[in-house]
Order: C-alpha cells, then structure tokens, then sequence
C-alpha cells in the first residue's frame, strides 16, 4: 500500500465520519463498528484480546530468527536444491547478511506496530466507556505491559522508532520521525511502571493473562537493559515472593498439560485448533526431511520449512556431563542421505553421549516444543517469555551487579539442584567469576527462548562472541561465505523496513544498513 491510498483511506474514513447521512452507514446495525463497539467492558476485553493476537506471529514467524539464530546458540539446516528467497533472508538474519529488505524482520516490525495500534485505540476510548473503573483499571493495566512489550523489544532490535501513542485518526498523525532510543525506553518505563501499579498479584492456576509478576519482569529487564541494577534488584525480590516457583522436571515445563504453571512468569498462548490459533514449532526447528514423522508422529515434509534454529556444536558442548536439561533440550536425528540429496530419517536417538555410527548422518534439533499433536503444524505449545528460573538468575546478576555477589550463588544453585543432582554447587563469590557463571547458566537454562542474543547484547559481549562463532561455523561448513559474520556495532540492531523509508520520507535508516 502506497502513501496515496494510505491518503484516500484515511480521507474516506474521516469524511464518513463527519456525515450523518443515513445512505453513509454501510455497517449493517447487527454488525460491530469502530464507531459503536468500544462501549461496553466485553467489547474492550474481546479489543484487549486482539492486543495480544500479534505476539504469536513475532514468536511464530521472526522470534527465534531474531532472538536464537542471530547468536551462538543455533544455525540452519542448509539445503542447495532449495534457494528460494524466502529461505535465503533467514540463513541472512545469521550470517549478519540481512538488509531492509528482508521480509523476517520487517515482519517483526509491522506485527509489533500492528498490536500498538489496537493497544492505542483501547487507551483512548476507554475512559469515554459506561462501566467500572476497576474493570477499566485491569485493562490499561494489561495494555500498557503490552505497549512496553511492543516498544521494549522494537527497541532492542531496531533503535530509536516512531513513537505511536494515540489512535491514529488523521494522514498527519500517520508518519512520524524517529524517536531516540532514550525517549523509547521512557515510553517503555511509564507504561510497564503503571501496568506494575494497576495489575493483580497472579493467581494459580493462571490464565495467560499478563498480571503484576509478568510486568515487574518486564519492567526489571528494562533496568537491566539500561544498566540500572539498583531499580531492577528490589523488582525482582517482588517476583520471588509471588507465589511462583521451579517445576520439580525440566522437561515437564515444555509439556502443554502445563502451561501456564506455576514456574511461567509470562508465556505467548497457542491452540491447536481450527481457530487459527495453533502453533507449529517442531516443524520449524525439525530437520528438512521427507518423513518428520518419526519426530512429530504426524506425516509430513518438512522440506519446505523445517530446518531452523538448529543447534550448534557449541551449544551442544555447553551443557556439562549429568545436566539434565540437554536431553530434555536436544535430541538428534539419524538416518542417511538420499540420491536426490533429502534427508531421510531412520531413528531419533538421546543427545547425551551421542556419536555418529558409521555410514549414517545425524541432525540435532529442538526437542522443548515436542508434544504429541494430531494435526500438520497444528500444534498447543505456547511459547515461554519468562520463566521463574529466569527471574532467579535476573536476580543473582543483579545482586552480582550490585555488590552483593555473596548473596548470588544461592539462586543460581536453585536453578541448577532442578537441572540434575549431579552438577556441583557454584561457590564462586567474585565478580568476574560469578558473571561468568551466570552468562553460561542462563545460555544452557533459557536455551531457545529468544533470550540469547538479548543477553549478548545487554552484556556487551555480542561482538566479540559473534565473531569467534563466525570462524568456527565458516571452518565448519563451506557453503558460508567470506563476509558473513563481520559483526560490528551496527550490527546489533536491524535495518529500519525498507517500505517504511518509502512510505516516510521523515524517517533516517540505522548507520551500516545504508
């Protein structure tokens, strides 16, 4: 859509507006309008709903590319028979290849806008609403944690981004210039700030509603962002005594019977289902095959769209021997390779200890998001934001942070008594130490989460880690080329959509992406 229909749209619209004439009204009264549904405290809730609808395409379609692939933690599943565009920009998004025009994160872009949009309609009507200021109270609250959301991770990706904080009614009030990254964070701040104040305590069993836990999180991860420990530590201490806690099993964090548990903080809901709702993670992280059933129990080839955020050999080595978290984690693929150059799977084996028989090929993937599903990419997992292991590391990196590096190692052991009885207790009480420890505890706990590349980036060691991992996976495979992984500081934020730059001439592109 160019700037001139965009123009006419929004001039129709306000012209019918402006017009009482009955020949106007082309909504039938059965049907719900702009103009007549923001009344009622259903209405708001079905609008808040929709708020909330675009966080499963950031998760489902750009999410892992951005947040997994774009670090150490996995790579991609090559296959030369398929150069297709749409594949080319994801392998790009690793490779430190991508440009404006990539349509992986310039979805990521549109879909956050998209929820600020509703969020901001929600905002401005619902004062003029005819029902309790408790009830309005529980609705800002959750719209403003998802406007920080929104804006928090847009941020963190792309810089300093126009700033939408009222309903857009007119062509003027449609293209902004770029606000700083500073102005961003403290649109950010205010808003997870006032959904802390306005939102209940959780409750459990949860209903995957963001509640006070999820936005002092949120709001915490901010802090820690900005390198304020201080405001984020007593945040955190808050969580802790929320009720919230570490489910017994690992693995049984990632099994639908649980969602929404007592250990999930916040976590993006799915349903499989006719309702368009469902997920379809295993499908994206399974290797290309012709016969993925022996992974999903479900017939289908993934030829076409598996093959993503698979994981390194890195990140494989990272686990130490008796940590339970590989196997619940990883798991690997065995089989040979066909005559046509596909894939073919003959077993699916444990990742601890593995090594590969002779004569066959062997394939990790994601096993987390592996539950038994009736359908082709019609899967229930919801995917997990925060989880309560990582509000105890958040905590013992703040406490670390803050001079209390004593006080750390008892939350980090937390974790790790969980991830097997046989891993020794940190005892570490220096800095330096204690900052390493938890930089690896949180790579092996949060491993394909989307936390990885965030927590490179917010501890300043994304360049340089992103580098060395560039000689390795270039010494590992031949089909990467010699510019990819020339990571800099520019790098470390995406290019501003090229359609956006075409569409607002006020707007500058990030400095690299030029």
């Amino acid at each position: 859509m160019n700037k001139l229909i965009i123009v006419i749209f929004l001039a129709f619209g306000i012209g019918f507006q402006g017009c009482n004439s009955a020949f106007l009204d082309l909504t039938p009264d059965s049907e719900p309008n702009a103009n007549d549904f923001y009344e009622t405290e259903e209405q708001f809730e079905q609008a808040l709903n929709g708020a909330y609808q675009p966080l499963r395409a950031l998760v489902g379609e750009s999410g892992y590319l951005m947040g997994e692939m774009r670090s150490d933690n996995t790579h991609y599943d090559y296959y030369a028979p398929d150069r297709g565009i749409h594949i080319i920009r994801r392998e790009n998004i690793d490779d430190f290849l991508d440009d404006s025009q990539n349509q992986w994160s310039n979805g990521y872009f549109d879909n956050s806008y998209v929820g600020i949009a509703r969020i901001n309609t929600i905002l401005d009507r619902i004062e003029q609403a005819d029902f309790s200021q408790e009830a309005k109270d529980l609705i800002v609250g959750e719209a403003k944690f998802l406007r920080a959301y929104y804006y928090f991770n847009l941020v963190r990706y792309f810089g300093g981004v126009p700033l939408f904080l009222k309903e857009v009614l007119k062509e003027e009030d449609a293209f902004l210039p770029r606000s700083s990254a500073e102005e961003v964070y403290d649109v950010v701040i205010a808003d997870a700030s006032e959904a802390v104040a306005k939102l209940p305590a959780p409750s459990f069993p949860q209903n995957g509603r963001a509640n006070k836990g999820s936005a002092s999180v949120l709001l915490a991860e901010v802090y820690m962002t900005l390198q304020d420990f201080e405001a984020a530590e007593p945040l955190l201490r808050n969580v802790t005594a929320m009720g919230y806690g570490l489910l017994p099993n690992y693995a049984d964090v990632f099994r639908t019977a649980n969602k929404n548990s007592r250990e999930s903080v916040f976590e993006i809901q799915f349903l499989m289902g006719d309702q368009g709702q469902q997920s379809m993670f295993i499908y994206w992280f399974a290797p290309k095959t012709t016969n993925v059933e022996l992974i999903t129990g479900v017939t289908s080839n993934t030829l076409n769209y598996g093959g993503w955020n698979v994981p390194t050999t890195d990140m494989m080595e990272a686990y130490e021997e008796g940590d339970t978290r590989k196997d619940a984690s990883i798991a690997m693929a065995e089989g040979v390779i066909a005559g046509d150059g596909s894939f073919v799977i003959e077993s699916v084996e444990s990742s601890v200890d593995y090594t590969v028989p002779t004569g066959k090929v062997a394939k990790p993937f994601i096993k987390k998001y592996m539950n038994p599903h009736n359908r082709e990419r019609n899967t229930d997992d919801n995917w997990p934001v925060y989880r309560y292991s990582d509000v105890l590391l958040l905590l013992a990196e703040c406490l670390n942070e803050n001079g209390k590096s004593a006080d750390a190692p008892e939350l980090i052991n937390q974790v790790r008594k969980r991830a097997g009885a046989a891993l020794p207790s940190v005892n570490a009480t220096g800095y330096e130490e204690l900052k390493a420890v938890i930089a690896q505890e949180r790579r092996v706990e949060l491993a394909f989460e989307n936390h990885r590349w965030h927590d490179l980036v917010r501890t300043g060691q994304a360049i340089d880690v992103m580098n060395a991992h560039g000689e390795r996976i270039k010494n590992q495979y031949n089909y990467i080329v010699d510019n990819a992984y020339q990571v800099t500081p520019e790098r470390l934020i995406f290019p501003i959509p090229y359609l956006e730059m075409q569409l607002n001439d006020q707007l500058e592109q990030n400095p690299g992406y030029q």
